[in-house]
């Protein structure tokens, strides 16, 4: 018996000065800043230079659109193409329709192109974003609730949901009859809800065992796929919003199993510790005692300020944790033990990038740069 009814929304769009706003954006940009805000700090705590975030975000948000519209349409094709359809409404985006999928797809290769733009290995992003990733998608699912959209079946729990007849003529609105908004008879399973709690579960868990086990080259990532897809599986399963179906199974069901086995596949094969960068160009000898009457070693490029302005690499080197943490307190990156410093652009398999030995060699020659070629 159903004790109480989890209400939903009226109304899911507002004109301000005429132009609309709707709630499922603002769900969508507020999910993308706290994302953006989780992966800055765990990017500062592994040496990347403050707000890559932000550059990495000017890609991949962009990117993970275009890709999560792209999933949409080719999975939802008949709703454009088919006869008496419109194909031109497949970029009216503002109708709704994105996928997760291809939102994640679309937005690794727009952090791809960031991350080589910036000297970094693509794999730091993906492990500093894996815990942000679900906190941003527990965010945009209150977008659904907003819309009355993708619930579940018929319920009788005591925690149902109850759903308004959206009017067709005036999106956004619940159709009114005799001033009062009309709403479909039963309740049904809040599945955005179910999303939103076992997304935000998903973020605690990559963070913990994340925390615990230190994982390195993308591992982090592929547990959060894991752990999501594992998810959505189920209560992808319990949605009655149309889809297309093989052998009788909603078709994200399948996607997730794939999912789900790849990033199982990535996680026990892949092995390597926790990436920490330093720049390329990190000191690895205390500088040399500047004599005071020396006028031309003055640095005028501050303009008075007392410190000098934080600029970020042009390139980054893949180091141990041990050798960061004595650059952090020191200013000066420790020589390697046994272990070569690793170019961040060879940790990611990337082709270019300038192997250490190659590195020593340009050095005796005289070289006074190292190259990082990252993603």
């Amino acid at each position: 018996m159903n004790l109480a009814a989890i209400p939903s929304p009226t109304t899911s769009v507002w004109h301000i000065l005429g132009l609309p706003v709707r709630a499922y954006a603002l769900c969508i940009v507020l999910g993308i800043i706290a994302a953006v805000l989780i992966m800055e700090a765990r990017l500062r705590r592994r040496g990347v230079a403050p707000w890559a975030s932000l550059d990495m975000a000017v890609w991949a948000v962009p990117f993970g659109i275009v890709g999560a519209r792209l999933y949409h349409v080719i999975t939802s094709w008949q709703d454009y193409f088919s006869a008496g359809e419109s194909p031109i409404r497949a970029f009216y985006i503002w109708e709704g329709g994105l996928g997760i999928w291809g939102a994640v797809a679309g937005g690794a290769l727009g952090a791809w192109f960031a991350a080589r733009q910036m000297g970094l290995p693509l794999s730091i992003f993906a492990d500093t974003l894996a815990p942000a990733l679900p906190i941003a998608q527990a965010i945009g699912r209150l977008g659904n609730w907003f819309n009355n959209e993708l619930y579940g079946k018929v319920t009788t729990l005591p925690w149902g949901l109850r759903v308004h007849d959206m009017d067709r003529s005036n999106p956004g609105h619940a159709t009114v009859i005799d001033g009062k908004p009309v709403t479909l008879p039963d309740l049904y399973q809040p599945t955005f809800l179910y999303e939103a709690i076992w997304d935000i579960g998903v973020a605690v868990l990559v963070f913990l065992l994340d925390r615990k086990f230190k994982f390195g080259r993308g591992r982090a990532f592929a547990l959060y796929a894991m752990a999501y897809t594992a998810g959505r599986c189920w209560i992808e399963m319990l949605r009655v919003d149309e889809a297309n179906h093989i052998l009788g199974i909603r078709l994200n069901v399948f996607t997730s199993i794939i999912v789900f086995l790849l990033a199982l596949i990535y996680f026990v094969r892949v092995k390597g510790p926790r990436e920490y960068v330093v720049p390329a160009d990190a000191p690895e000898t205390a500088p040399e005692p500047v004599a005071e009457s020396d006028v031309s070693q003055v640095d005028v490029t501050n303009d008075g300020e007392d410190t000098p302005r934080p600029r970020a690499p042009k390139a980054y080197q893949v180091v141990s944790e041990e050798r960061f943490r004595e650059y952090e307190k020191t200013g000066i990156l420790p020589p390697a033990d046994e272990e070569p410093a690793e170019p961040a652009g060879e940790s990611a398999a990337e082709p270019g990038g300038e192997s250490n030995a190659e590195a020593d060699d340009a050095e005796k020659a005289g070289s006074s740069t190292r190259s990082t070629d990252e993603h």
